[in-house]
């Protein structure tokens, strides 16, 4: 999308340039009616419906950075798919479920997901720039669940401050970013003034969604508190345009290492070469693929969800077909907090007493033999240490 491509929806053609590239009011003209939506796209029957049904419906809310990037008469659009509500969401199927992870029987205090022994999850905000339709967390998100209340951050942190093992917090909501510069600086320095904290991460799609958040004010506060590391979420080559790139530079740049997580929807990114595309994109703007999720079984996203074979093709057709840097982690989240589960192709082709066949991503196959206990190689004398001879 060139700078000023947004000026020929109707809606903002009057919108100076100056304003556009501001979170504010990105956050203050989102897309969060039919009427609104109707001067953007040329809504199908399926998407008229669900944006208009009055009950039972997850939030919608598109920054206007975003809708700006949907095709306007093609419903199959990544990018539109994302953020339009269609019927299918009311198609419930019987593995679906509310909270897949099981985040809520792992919650010791209100916003605190402790499952892993080293490391938790702390939710400081309900809100997102954009309410993406396969949300995992749509329960909480969009709602007034109260993680943001400063009393209930503070708890959360004194937990932690009270577990020695806890190493690595990961900063997540709603979507962090969506704080105050004051705000998230608050949070951050209040963890990393206890000592046993090593690791801090924010998890964010907000270079996606809208970033235009990604400021020199922002880049400041988290210089302040580096290292931080951040984990991102682009799902289609569409979404690395300038304003992401420029974003994410803006980022490293700043010290902060950069990951995305990327979730394997049907119809939208579970092709290998789309998926190739998309991570080979994202390294040249210097962010690291990190994993590729299996979609979560949560409750209106089975027309999103894929078989896992699907994943574990992409994965076949990346290993050892590009740069190891562009290869993620496929993951499937065990239903009911099971935590991350990395699945990959089978390379093994068969192993017995020490030896064993594998296969290559052309298909060759290569023996590779263990040494036995008390075996020595031929030839393989051991020489005296130089540090005995006198």
């Amino acid at each position: 999308m060139s700078t000023e491509a947004y000026r020929r929806i109707p809606l903002w053609k009057n919108v100076p340039l100056e304003e556009w590239e501001t979170y504010r009011w990105q956050m203050s003209n989102r897309i969060q009616t039919v009427e609104q939506l109707r001067q953007v796209i040329n809504l199908t029957p399926s998407e008229n419906a669900a944006v208009t049904r009055k009950s039972g419906r997850f939030i919608m809310g598109i920054p206007p950075y975003w809708a700006a990037l949907m095709d306007a008469d093609d419903p199959t659009c990544p990018i539109r798919r994302q953020a339009v509500p269609t019927e299918d969401e009311y198609k419930i199927s019987p593995n679906d479920m509310i909270d897949p992870l099981g985040e809520d029987s792992h919650m010791p205090v209100p916003g605190l997901v402790h499952r892993y022994p080293d490391r938790v999850l702390l939710l400081v905000v309900e809100v997102c720039s954009m309410y993406c339709r396969f949300c995992t967390r749509s329960r909480v998100v969009g709602t007034t669940a109260g993680y943001s209340r400063p009393a209930n951050i503070d708890h959360a942190v004194d937990y932690i401050r009270s577990h020695r093992k806890i190493r690595d917090v990961l900063i997540s909501g709603g979507d962090p970013l969506t704080l105050s510069d004051d705000r998230l600086d608050d949070v951050l320095t209040k963890l990393k003034s206890i000592p046993h904290v090593e690791f801090v991460r924010i998890g964010t799609r907000n270079p996606v969604t809208c970033p235009y958040r990604i400021t020199p004010e922002l880049c400041n506060v988290l210089k302040k508190h580096k290292p931080v590391w951040m984990s991102t979420h682009f799902n289609h080559p569409k979404e690395v345009t300038p304003a992401a790139k420029r974003a994410c530079g803006m980022l490293v740049d700043s010290g902060v290492p950069l990951g995305s997580q990327t979730v394997l929807m049907k119809g939208i990114n579970d092709r290998p070469a789309i998926m190739k595309k998309l991570f080979h994109e994202l390294l040249k703007a210097r962010v690291r693929p990190y994993y590729i999720y299996q979609c979560d079984p949560v409750k209106g996203t089975a027309h999103f969800r894929t078989p896992i074979k699907a994943g574990l093709d992409i994965i076949e057709k990346l290993r050892g077909h590009t740069t190891g840097y562009a290869v993620p982690t496929f993951v499937v989240d065990g239903p009911g907090g099971g935590g991350k589960i990395p699945l990959m192709p089978n390379y093994v082709v068969s192993q017995k007493d020490g030896t064993w066949v594998f296969r290559n991503y052309s298909g060759k196959t290569f023996t590779y033999k263990e040494e036995q206990a008390g075996e020595r190689p031929a030839g393989s004398a051991i020489e005296p240490s130089y540090a005995l001879q006198q």
